[in-house]
């Protein structure tokens, strides 16, 4: 065959595969759905006051007495809504303080899947204590660490961290508190645990999703 026929039809299987890739784009989206494509956002709701729609009643049992103000925002954009939600609390009658840290994001652009399998490896990386969540979403787990790097070495800082994703939401919930060895007892872990899950799933009800 002349070098002008092999041309011909080189041309002609370029054509051909475009044609078939296009065909399969319309007709079979899940075979040439790439790991970063949208995902659907369900039914979640972007929300203005993110601290006003977490229910919170776990940890408010928890830690019934608010200390300051909660802050918060939300902000929107045609590929990523974003809702945050700062509180400090405290025991009743003691001075266990801790904060809660809420996020909800939705992506419209961009899958969730790699930053929360990163955000999971990054966690593991920094040598927290990492459990699955089942039946929370599509994808869930909690990071726990107790750092006592600080000068005092016997103060404890802790951290309990549940991410979830679900569909195009991405949400995480932190607990951070702290205690002196010989002043005062651990936090229930499991308590705060507990907590976390419940919580969260409280939320993502409120904000329209299945929880």
């Amino acid at each position: 065959m002349s070098f002008q026929g092999r041309a011909r039809w080189g041309f002609v299987g370029a054509v051909l595969a475009s044609v078939i890739w296009t065909v399969a784009v319309w007709t079979v989206p899940p075979l040439v759905r790439t790991a970063s494509a949208p995902l659907p956002t369900g039914g979640y709701r972007v929300v203005a006051d993110l601290c006003a729609t977490a229910p919170l009643s776990r940890f408010g049992q928890l830690y019934p007495v608010a200390s300051g103000t909660p802050y918060h925002y939300t902000t929107r954009h045609r590929a990523l809504d974003d809702m945050y939600c700062s509180e400090s609390l405290k025991q009743s009658g003691g001075s266990g303080y801790v904060t809660l840290y809420l996020e909800a994001q939705l992506h419209h652009a961009v899958s969730p899947v790699p930053e929360f399998e990163a955000q999971l490896a990054g966690f593991q990386q920094r040598n927290f204590q990492v459990s699955t969540v089942p039946q929370l979403g599509e994808q869930a787990f909690v990071a726990y660490q107790d750092d006592q790097s600080g000068a005092d070495h016997g103060r404890h800082y802790l951290t309990q961290t549940l991410y979830v994703r679900d569909g195009a939401l991405s949400y995480y919930l932190n607990w951070s508190g702290s205690y002196q060895e010989g002043s005062g007892s651990a936090p229930d872990r499991e308590a705060i645990r507990q907590a976390l899950v419940i919580d969260t799933r409280d939320l993502l009800r409120a904000l329209g999703g299945r929880g």
